[in-house]
């Protein structure tokens, strides 16, 4: 069991991260961008560094300069103690295996075509080791630019027997509350970073695009919220450099900063990365927007999520630029006993009805259906996660129509409930074991058992869904649950309406340990001062 962060270390790290932002950026002031072309002075990394999609033998290398120039990391392996290993030489490239010397590895330009961002996909690193990692551009003069420090874990190899942990959520910066000197920012951050988690799990709505944040905003309760703002993130996103503005905005905290430099990051997007409930086709009628059409919207949304996300381009490290487009929806495999499938239930999905068609509509689209129960059949783990943007039975309306899967009618699946029947169906027909789904979305947490004992549509194994979130965004719900699919809420809690993440008790993430051997899957949700909400330990079947 965790426990609780004290009061005292909780001001303490609010008072740190205060008198940090409020020392680094005036309210109103500008992004810390930098200079954006070639100059005299040294470049440096205004929106730190991350790694993500980490697996047992790869990793992703991410961050930006403050102008043009060449990404290049150095991966010091670490002992148990957390020391440097020593070795006879530098190893560059790929690697095939570790003597203890660094991997050294020149990634591409980083230039204004992609924001001055760059990412290395790091292969060939030997499984279970600690690395610390040092990135740093070089200019066209050869000028390195600071350094960013960082460290990273890959996953446990066949043969390993160790637990991991790891934690995840959704919701940031959302309904106006941005990054906040009076609470010490986005503190959830660093209380998920302060647990040492091997990587974290980030549900969707990753940054608020069609979320105004102003310098001041009234809670509730009538008390005064004060954000740090930039001009890009003063209105509704619409160009793609208001978009990767409000990408560059969230990098500013420097809760979320530590905790990216330590703790790998697993991503997928969902609607707010564009737009409110968007679907494909969709033209708005929001007179906040100039850009009616979503599709134009969704793809400049699309391109600066892909670009600040440390996603892996499937190209290695001397072939295109990382930012080539690539389908969202992906496995990260996670040693022995975890894999982790991430979806996208946003770019495949159909319009908002009222969900009562008699034939299938897309949230996955077919694709990914068969690209997820092929994956589901042939992983060897013992435990397989499922990173959902969107929730399964939750109703979530939108209007007179429905957002998520659920159509709130009891009966028979309709809509995009049979496509998930399918899966469901499916996942049990090929013996597929051990699945729990993880999500967000709609900003309160949750633990639903679903059942074919008590649902309409039975053609499916007993499974657990979990929900969390929002970290930093207004708190809602709880939400109706639609019985198709035979849910059981065995908890939900959230915060009040509209409730601001002031005083964290209304803001969750969940924390995942695998035991050694995947014997056990236990999952705790937990609010952003650290207090342990609810527990469930699951033991897997075979």
């Amino acid at each position: 069991m965790i426990s609780s962060t004290s009061p005292g270390r909780r001001a303490l790290l609010r008072g740190a991260a205060a008198a940090a932002l409020a020392t680094s950026l005036p309210v109103g002031g500008a992004a810390a961008a930098g200079p954006r072309g070639a100059g005299t002075s040294r470049l440096s990394l205004p929106s730190g560094l991350q790694t993500g999609d980490v697996t047992s033998r790869s990793a992703v290398l991410w961050s930006r300069a403050s102008g043009e120039g060449r990404l290049h990391a150095v991966l010091h392996a670490l002992d148990a103690d957390g020391k440097r290993l020593t070795g006879g030489g530098r190893r560059r490239g790929r690697g095939r295996g570790h003597d203890g010397s660094p991997f050294t590895l020149r990634g591409p330009w980083a230039t204004a075509e992609t924001d001055f961002t760059a990412r290395i996909s790091a292969n060939g690193l030997p499984a279970g080791t600690s690395f610390e990692t040092e990135l740093f551009f070089e200019d066209e003069h050869g000028r390195r630019s600071e350094v960013g420090t960082g460290r990273f874990s890959t996953a446990p190899g066949p043969r390993s027997d160790g637990a991991q942990t790891f934690v995840w959520t959704a919701d940031t910066a959302g309904q106006g509350y941005g990054i906040n000197p009076d609470v010490g920012g986005m503190f959830g951050y660093e209380t998920m970073r302060s647990l040492a988690p091997d990587f974290f799990l980030h549900a969707g709505d990753t940054v608020y695009a069609d979320g105004p944040i102003a310098e001041t905003l009234e809670e509730p309760d009538g008390a005064l919220w004060r954000n740090l703002v930039t001009e890009e993130v003063s209105k509704v996103a619409e160009t793609l450099e208001e978009f990767r503005g409000r990408h560059r905005y969230n990098l500013m905290d420097d809760n979320i900063r530590a905790m990216y430099a330590e703790v790998p990051v697993i991503a997928t997007w969902d609607d707010h990365e564009t737009t409110n409930n968007w679907w494909a086709g969709e033209l708005l009628e929001d007179d906040r927007y100039t850009v009616r059409d979503v599709n134009t919207l969704a793809a400049r949304g699309r391109r600066a999520w892909q670009e600040y996300q440390p996603i892996a381009d499937g190209r290695g490290l001397s072939r295109g630029t990382g930012f080539e487009p690539e389908r969202i929806y992906r496995r990260i495999e996670r040693g022995p006993d975890l894999d982790v499938f991430v979806l996208d239930m946003r770019t495949h999905k159909g319009e908002n009805t009222d969900g009562l068609e008699q034939e299938a509509t897309t949230i996955l689209g077919e694709e990914q259906l068969q690209w997820l129960l092929k994956g589901l059949r042939r992983s060897q783990a013992t435990w397989k996660v499922i990173l959902a943007d969107l929730p399964l039975g939750i109703i979530v309306p939108d209007g007179e129509g429905q957002e998520s899967i659920s159509n709130a009618e009891d009966g028979a699946p309709l809509g995009r409930e049979l496509e998930l029947a399918r899966l469901l169906s499916g996942i049990k027909s090929q013996r597929t074991r051990n699945v729990v789904f993880l999500t967000g979305d709609v900003h309160y947490c949750a633990a639903h058992h679903y059942s074919p004992e008590r649902a309409a549509f039975t053609d499916f194994d007993p499974f657990w869904e979990f929900v969390a979130g929002p970290i930093n965004a207004g708190s809602f719900g709880p939400n109706e649950m639609d019985g198709t699919f035979g849910p059981e809420v065995d908890f939900q809690k959230a915060g009040p309406a509209l409730g601001s993440p002031r005083d964290g008790t209304g803001q969750f993430f969940g924390r995942v340990e695998v035991a050694p051997q995947g014997e056990s899957f236990t999952v705790e949700l937990i609010d952003a001062n650290g207090d342990v909400q609810y527990t469930r330990s699951l033991t897997p079947e075979h």
